[in-house]
């Protein structure tokens, strides 16, 4: 998969932007705030319809106007599509060769990028819902039915969350549509757990031998934690119900995925408790590279790359064996606020762009 070009009108302090990308490795250097982070924002909206800085999707027009709109030409397959997003103040609209995706999850998962940036070297020490929201993520660009399975999921734990407290207040003892919605969402609720926990598996094919081939020691996994995790739905069941009362009495569902987490284990050690904060690092973009093969793996094809910021987190020499690692058909993006820091062999193998005050000129 390769993003041939990407048209930007009124995105973030770019007003038109048309540019066009080499099929291997990309780099952009300037100042903090010139726009880098805003160009490599704009292919991630394309892929997921949603950036990775902020919720609030108005954010991303430019100021003074009332619509942004991010145009991408991608080849996938030897087949060229183009992809389009636009955001106004009456919401967001999605295109696949100009014609209108009624549905968000028709478009998702069909271009798929894995992103790196600093802010993801604390992902191990945040709640587990910042990586229940890596696992959603990553696992709605492999199978767009996912996204429509947890959204069915959300809605029956609203549900039956709602329904558990007008039982409390009402003085309600009667079980049978309780037992009508719990069964509804530990249906879905299997195949949340299935997808992560098949996902996770996966992962662990690859990012051991990632870990020590970029970082030279240690021998790195990941654990899939959750309540569902190896039991049927009849087991399942007679676990929810046992804490009928404790959930009536807190009007909140104790058991779900909803709960679920990931732990990263190095050298048999919860990175979370015994981890420094360089190994920490180093688990997450191990994960984030892991990810190029299971994507590989499933959909026959590599994703889109993009490290943003990376030479603020690595030195020279973990950036090196990192690209090393990446094999010719990886599309990959890097942004730098010093070309200098990038090794010259790989600057030779790139394209390179200056980005200043929204404008973005290829070097020569």
């Amino acid at each position: 998969m390769k993003i041939e070009s990407i048209n930007l009108v009124n995105f973030r302090n770019y007003e038109k932007l048309n540019i066009e990308f080499d099929n291997f490795l990309n780099i952009f250097y300037g100042k903090n705030g010139s726009g880098k982070t805003n160009l490599i924002e704009a292919i991630y909206l394309l892929s997921l319809t949603k950036s990775f800085r902020i919720s609030n999707d108005k954010s991303l027009i430019r100021k003074g106007n009332i619509k942004a709109k991010v145009r991408g030409e991608i080849r996938k397959n030897g087949d060229l599509s183009s992809y389009t997003v636009a955001i106004s103040n009456d919401g967001k609209t999605v295109e696949i060769d100009d014609n209108r995706q009624d549905k968000i999850s028709d478009y998702v998962s069909r271009i798929n990028v894995i992103l790196f940036n600093p802010v993801d070297t604390r992902l191990i020490d945040e709640a587990p819902a910042e990586r229940r929201k890596l696992l959603n993520i990553e696992i709605s660009q492999l199978y767009k039915e996912y996204l429509v399975v947890l959204a069915n999921y959300n809605r029956i734990l609203k549900q039956r969350n709602f329904y558990l407290r007008s039982m409390y207040v009402n003085g309600n003892n009667d079980t049978s549509y309780l037992d009508i919605v719990t069964k509804k969402l530990v249906e879905y609720g299997v195949m949340i757990a299935k997808y992560r926990k098949e996902f996770i598996e996966n992962i662990n094919k690859y990012i051991m031998d990632i870990y020590a081939s970029i970082f030279k020691t240690g021998e790195l996994k990941v654990k899939y934690v959750s309540s569902y995790k190896n039991k049927n739905a009849s087991e399942l069941l007679k676990s929810y119900q046992k804490n009928y009362r404790k959930e009536m009495e807190i009007g909140k569902t104790l058991l779900g995925v909803h709960h679920d987490d990931i732990e990263f284990v190095l050298d048999n050690n919860n990175l979370k408790e015994w981890g420094s904060e360089g190994q920490r690092k180093n688990a997450i973009i191990s994960f984030k590279i892991a990810e190029l093969n299971v994507i590989h793996e499933i959909k026959k094809y590599y994703p889109i790359l993009i490290l943003d910021d990376l030479f603020s987190e690595l030195d020279k020499e973990k950036i090196t064996n990192i690209l090393k690692m990446l094999n010719n058909e990886v599309q990959t993006f890097i942004t730098t606020t010093e070309i200098n820091k990038v090794d010259k062999k790989v600057i030779k193998k790139s394209k390179t762009f200056k980005v200043e005050d929204g404008y973005i000129k290829e070097d020569k």
